[in-house]
């Protein structure tokens, strides 16, 4: 969306390629290839296009940067085909929204939302989750507000290692801050304007000594004096909170039983709030769109053991491996809650208008998902899995690319059937036909989702299944079919002739489909 929304706003400055490239300072290849989707923008690139075409870094995330809002021309009312798409995604987000009544979500975003005037918009969002019931539990930051205090104030802003030196002053600066940023989101919150999102809302915010903490003392020879960490987080009184309909809000200070105050990091509220809670969802919101491989594309599942492996070739390498400070700050967050229980975490930009809707209530989300295990896995079919299996192989079944088979055939031979499964979704299935006395088995019925194929799926479904056929004892795999030979070619199967099917096959051939025959030595 970003490369569309930079081409579009390119065309309407008159720009070429050529020129929005040379004032980015990269070349046209790779801008066209930006444009076109095929590859990610790095921050400093997206900072440089917002800047030459006199634009916003947010404003190139936009949704609604299409060419007739370009052309200031006013946008046509809801389309019947527009209609249309809209019924078919809110059909498609039923499952979410029966799924997320009564969990309870975590979201974390930076002071950046809130100077930046985006969280009138999340509000709208959070409005949304709170009437489908969902239990919410906000973190907010205020680094940009606690940098600008000190400035005013002429002081000097002291790090260490990315945590800031909180001394007497800077500890001033720092309850200030977190003050006003929280009396600003309470104020948010509570809008109740006609006409709008919030109209008829009623969220009550809680807030409070919620967090226990402790020093983090002296690192590296440094005394960090006044920042801290997490010690204990008081879920039984959040949960009273939630119980009685309210909205959570945690800043990012602590409270020792010394009656002590200390500045804590963000990330560090967030996640141990995810874990004291068993939330189901800890949600970041950060500059970029998400993480992306060193090709530049956005990853859209990380499992925490990839997460980790990324980490430390950033560490390792010989050779710097530019990722951005919020990645740097909430990806080992994410790990961190992955690995103490907390299912999923979601890395997603602030810059996007609606991007938690989006990421929470569409199949492939607009973000990064962290999770501790593999989303997509496969195993044998159950009769829980019929329905799924007849939307595979229907669509293929009319082409007339498998063969024909009920509702009650696929019941009767559920046993052989062996299913991929994505996020609890049946987005794949095969069938493996045993015939014993020849040692042989057939693989049949292949089917991927079309909203899934090209990602090789195809591919591990089948050596899933050969896996499993030699763990059975056969020795021959084959296969019918009418329209993939050379797909089966490619995966080591020879074409053979009918007479050397097993003898019950060869009784049920189907003269008139005329389907060829492959086969493949199991070794």
């Amino acid at each position: 969306m970003i490369g569309s929304n930079i081409r579009n706003l390119r065309k309407s400055q008159n720009l070429t390629l050529q020129q929005l490239a040379a004032r980015m300072g990269t070349d046209t290849s790779n801008l066209s290839r930006i444009e076109r989707g095929e590859i990610g923008i790095s921050d400093a690139l997206l900072r440089a296009a917002a800047q030459a075409m006199s634009t916003t870094p947010g404003r190139l995330y936009d949704a609604d940067l299409t060419p007739s809002n370009l052309t200031n021309t006013p946008p046509a009312i809801l389309s019947s085909a527009n209609s249309k798409d809209f019924v078919h995604w809110f059909r498609s987000a039923a499952p979410y929204i029966h799924a997320f009544g009564g969990s309870t979500f975590v979201i974390a975003f930076g002071g950046e939302v809130v100077s930046e005037q985006q969280f009138i918009a999340l509000s709208h969002d959070l409005n949304l989750l709170a009437s489908l019931e969902v239990r919410l539990v906000l973190v907010h930051g205020a680094r940009p507000q606690i940098e600008q205090r000190l400035k005013r104030d002429h002081l000097i802003p002291k790090m260490h290692n990315g945590l800031r030196i909180t001394d007497d002053t800077a500890m001033e600066a720092v309850k200030e801050a977190n003050g006003t940023v929280r009396v600003e989101i309470e104020s948010l919150l509570s809008m109740g304007i006609s006409n709008s999102p919030m109209a008829g809302s009623d969220i009550r915010v809680a807030s409070g000594n919620f967090v226990t903490a402790k020093p983090l003392g002296v690192r590296d020879g440094v005394d960090l004096q006044h920042t801290g960490e997490v010690r204990k987080i008081d879920a039984v009184g959040i949960q009273k909170r939630l119980d009685d309909g309210e909205l959570v809000l945690l800043s990012p200070m602590g409270y020792s039983p010394t009656g002590e105050i200390f500045n804590l990091t963000l990330e560090d509220v967030a996640v141990s709030a995810a874990i004291a809670l068993d939330a189901e969802k800890l949600i970041f919101l950060m500059g970029t769109e998400g993480i992306h491989n060193l090709r530049g594309e956005l990853l859209r599942e990380m499992t925490s053991a990839k997460a980790k492996n990324m980490l430390r070739n950033v560490q390792e390498s010989d050779e710097p491996i530019n990722i951005s400070e919020d990645v740097n700050y909430y990806l080992p967050a994410a790990v961190r809650a992955c690995e103490h229980g907390v299912a999923r975490t979601h890395l997603i930009s602030r810059h996007i208008d609606g991007a938690i809707i989006q990421e929470l209530f569409t199949r492939q989300g607009i973000g990064t998902m962290i999770t501790e295990l593999p989303l997509e896995t496969m195993r044998q079919a159950n009769i829980d899995d019929v329905g799924g299996i007849l939307m595979l192989i229907e669509p293929l079944e009319n082409e007339g690319i498998l063969v024909r088979r009920g509702r009650e055939r696929i019941e009767m031979e559920i046993n052989y059937f062996y299913v991929m499964e994505h996020d609890n979704r049946v987005i794949g299935c095969a069938a493996l036909y045993p015939f014993p006395a020849e040692k042989m088995v057939e693989f049949a019925c292949l089917a991927i989702d079309p909203a899934y194929r090209g990602g090789g799926r195809g591919d591990k479904l089948f050596n899933y299944c050969q896996e499993q056929a030699k763990a059975m004892g056969h020795q021959l795999l084959f296969c019918l079919t009418t329209r993939t030979e050379h797909w089966f070619l490619e995966r080591g199967f020879t074409e053979q002739t009918v007479d050397q099917l097993p003898q019950e096959k060869q009784q049920l051939y189907n003269l008139q489909r005329k389907s060829k025959v492959f086969v493949k030595v199991l070794s």
